[in-house]
């Protein structure tokens, strides 16, 4: 059954609000303020207290935390862990001289260097469960998706290029393999990730394209352009109407039909499915309950013969593992529904669940970082015109940390991005 077209949320919607009530944990608060020094000598930070007081590493060079409300932190992290953390930021409660930077240092570290009796009084705060209602069953996954991508067009236009590409660009690199990003490449660097893409998947003239995840267009117009005749879907209502526009100026909307269609419901144009599978970062948003059912309609639709390209991020098997069922501060404010597969787990369940053999055909993490540090550099510079889209500062304060913190993933190594090609034996 198809989506019908659900109302487009209200841009001051206030979501993106962490609580204003503070916890009342006292006992919590003051552990964690005990430990801020200790933490912060391990992690090799430093942290700014109201009183002028710095607490930490004493090197210069050492990433700033500056404490505005030092007990509204102490007790938020001490109550929810790196969620508290995240919704202190979001609070105005701390800042950063480079967050980015400072994110690099302690991501992923959180539970791991908090104290015992930290980790003891929040196991079951911090720790909680996902809710039931955000798992991307049929009835809410469309609820998922527009909780991110139906926020309005001019928002990522101010921070992406002129593709409107929201995945990893891939830049040119030097002798030793490390990206060369700046502002003026990232429109060619998005290109050179999508004919990567198309050339993985063997798109060409003829070719009956199945793209899964529409984004606003720029990989179908790039396929049809090549001569193939596309078929993409999104659950996104404004992703769609712009595709559709996209396609239309590009003159090529007679070789692209972009349908509002959840993944579970698409049926081939033709008989006998398609040729090639393409889908740019939609993975991440299925959830891990739903990956068989993800990959098993891959398999279905692919024609005899046929291959799937996916770019994915992916972070270790362990520590998918350890967060596939806890509450992140990700999950609650930007991604309701998704989690980052491993790997192990993607050809585990092509394995089980598929026909399909899983090929890994490159990993670009430090390019995704380099493009996250483009989007949050060009994110803060367009601060007035985010605003004047409704959005206020507790959204601006989520969406910087928001890139800040993934950014961080990417350099630090705990996150990376690859390219799967998908096919099936002889």
């Amino acid at each position: 059954m198809r989506q019908s077209v659900p109302a487009v949320r209200d841009a001051t919607a206030t979501w993106w609000r962490p609580p204003d009530t503070i916890p009342s944990a006292p006992i919590r608060g003051r552990l964690t303020r005990f430990a801020v020094a200790p933490m912060a000598r391990r992690l090799g930070v430093r942290v700014a207290l109201p009183d002028g007081r710095v607490l930490g590493r004493t090197d210069p060079q050492a990433p700033l935390m500056r404490l505005h409300r030092p007990e509204a932190l102490y007790r938020r992290f001490g109550s929810l862990g790196p969620i508290g953390f995240g919704e202190s930021y979001q609070a105005g409660e701390w800042d950063a001289d480079d967050l980015a930077e400072l994110l690099r240092t302690v991501a992923g570290h959180l539970g791991a260097i908090a104290p015992r009796p930290v980790l003891w009084l929040t196991r079951f705060q911090a720790n909680r469960r996902r809710s039931p209602a955000t798992r991307n069953t049929p009835g809410a996954a469309a609820r998922n998706v527009r909780h991110h991508y139906d926020l309005p067009n001019e928002l990522f236009a101010l921070f992406l290029d002129e593709t409107m590409t929201y995945s990893a660009a891939i830049f040119p690199t030097d002798a030793a393999g490390w990206p060369q990003a700046d502002e003026a490449q990232l429109a060619a660097a998005q290109r050179r990730k999508i004919d990567g893409l198309l050339d993985l998947a063997g798109v060409g003239p003829g070719t009956q394209m199945l793209e899964t995840g529409t984004g606003w267009g720029a990989l179908a117009v790039a396929a049809a352009r090549r001569g193939a005749y596309v078929h993409t879907v999104t659950l996104s209502v404004n992703q769609c109407q712009v595709a559709r526009q996209r396609a239309a100026e590009a003159g090529v909307a007679d070789r692209v039909r972009v349908e509002l269609c959840d993944y579970r419901d698409i049926r081939p144009l033709r008989a006998g499915g398609y040729d090639a599978v393409v889908s740019a970062e939609m993975l991440e948003g299925v959830g891990h309950e739903f990956w068989p059912d993800y990959f098993a309609t891959l398999d279905r639709l692919l024609a005899p013969g046929g291959r799937a390209a996916i770019q994915t991020i992916t972070m270790r098997h362990d520590d998918m593992l350890a967060t596939r069922a806890k509450d992140t501060w990700i999950h609650r404010y930007i991604f309701p529904g998704g989690l980052i597969p491993s790997i192990p787990a993607i050809e585990a369940t092509c394995r089980r669940h598929t026909r399909l053999r899983v090929h890994r055909a490159g990993s670009y993490g430090p390019h995704y970082a380099a493009t996250l540090r483009l989007w949050r550099e060009r994110f803060d510079r367009h601060a007035d015109g985010v605003a004047a889209l409704g959005l206020d500062r507790a959204f601006q304060r989520t969406w910087h940390l928001y890139l800040a913190y993934s950014e961080a993933g990417f350099a630090a190594g705990h996150l990376d991005v690859e390219h799967l090609l998908l096919d099936r034996a002889p």
